[in-house]
């Protein structure tokens, strides 16, 4: 009897104590499922798609920015007769032709940067226009524009509409995108305005050639790019612009790059009160020094670049500075390449003296020289 009262008590004791356990996991299932959903929801996670993107974010951010993007018409005049007998000289003297200019429209985007009307865009979009027109959400006719100042080399223009109370679009920090950072482009590809897409960074620091034009430091993104694009914002997920959409590889899906913004900040001052961008010069024609070329001119070191040609009239040519001098160096900066010369020379105010170290006859010297204002194809 007394072993069956022990197996009895021995029962209740593992009930008893599975009963604690059970309740025990419960509540430590309890105490853990709300965590785990709260800071999923801390951190902005939605079912829109999107990491971190709840399905209103994109659509308040065009909502906001929207309207401070425009849609930009040119008119450029073209040489050359609709009929090809008009270009024969005789044939329209003869018919007692007058000649008369033919036209070409264009069209891209841009984006309103202050109340008064100052507007961001590509160079490349209003290049050789006669006349600009910018049509702005909201507004039932498009403004005339004036083109305040461009820089082809960085492929940016700044242009002015009559207003005091437009909407804006701020310039964010390009420095602190990263790549795998969403970002939003909004233009108005083949003239479908107020064109949403996104996509994005795809990688930095990108160069590219474009019509005999060398690009540097461009963003590449995933947005979708097409033409009519051009000038637009590309947006980060603040609204704020980190670029300006300016071109695509059109052999390539998802491949558009964009100005970044550090690159705008860095010369709008001047483009607005200038007009242009003002960069030093020196006046030289330079080439990479081959192997054959320092054999020839018994060049043992490393690096620089050769003057094969020197601008009658400019800076290095009053210096003394001679075809078949190699550059080494500009004030202690060692030049690598051609590349590293237009750079370092870029970066010297207007006037400035320079101290350029050349290498001549077997032997290295140095000559002072002022930089010029570079013109338009010059180095």
């Amino acid at each position: 009897m007394t072993r069956w009262r022990n197996i009895a008590v021995f029962t209740l004791v593992l009930a008893f104590l599975s009963g604690i356990m059970f309740a025990s996991g419960c509540t430590l299932i309890k105490d853990i499922t709300p965590k785990q959903n709260t800071a999923r929801q801390q951190e902005g996670v939605a079912d829109a798609g999107v990491p971190g993107v709840g399905p209103d974010t994109i659509a308040d951010i065009v909502e906001k920015a929207g309207p401070a993007v425009v849609k930009i018409n040119t008119v450029v005049e073209v040489g050359g007769y609709p009929n090809p007998f008009f270009n024969d000289p005789f044939f329209r003297q003869f018919f007692g032709i007058s000649p008369e200019p033919q036209y070409q429209s264009g069209l891209g985007s841009g984006f309103i940067i202050s109340k008064d009307g100052y507007i961001l865009t590509n160079e490349h979009v209003i290049e050789g226009a006669q006349r600009i027109s910018v049509l702005v959400k909201g507004y039932k006719k498009p403004y005339q524009a004036k083109l305040v100042g461009a820089d082809p080399s960085l492929d940016l223009a700044v242009l002015k509409i009559d207003g005091n109370d437009f909407p804006t679009l701020p310039l964010g920090d390009s420095n602190r995108i990263r790549v795998g950072n969403w970002v939003i482009a909004i233009g108005s590809p083949f003239g479908l305005e107020d064109t949403v897409t996104i996509g994005v960074i795809s990688a930095k620091e990108r160069p590219l050639e474009i019509d005999n034009r060398t690009f540097e430091h461009l963003l590449q993104t995933d947005a979708s790019i097409n033409p009519g694009n051009s000038g637009g914002p590309l947006l980060n997920l603040n609204g704020e612009v980190i670029g300006i959409n300016t071109a695509i590889n059109a052999q390539a899906q998802g491949i558009g790059f964009a100005i970044p913004t550090s690159t705008v900040k860095a010369v709008l001052d001047e483009l607005i009160e200038q007009g242009k961008v003002k960069r030093s010069w020196l006046g030289v024609q330079i080439q990479p020094v081959t192997p054959d070329i320092a054999n020839y001119l018994n060049f043992e070191g490393s690096g620089g670049a050769v003057v094969y040609g020197v601008v009658p009239g400019g800076p290095a040519q009053r210096a003394g500075i001679k075809q078949g001098d190699i550059i080494l160096s500009i004030d202690g900066s060692k030049v690598e390449s051609p590349d590293d010369l237009i750079k370092l020379i870029q970066k010297k105010k207007v006037g400035s003296k320079v101290e350029v170290e050349v290498f001549r006859q077997g032997k290295t010297i140095k000559i002072s020289v002022q930089t010029a204002e570079r013109p338009v194809e010059g180095r």
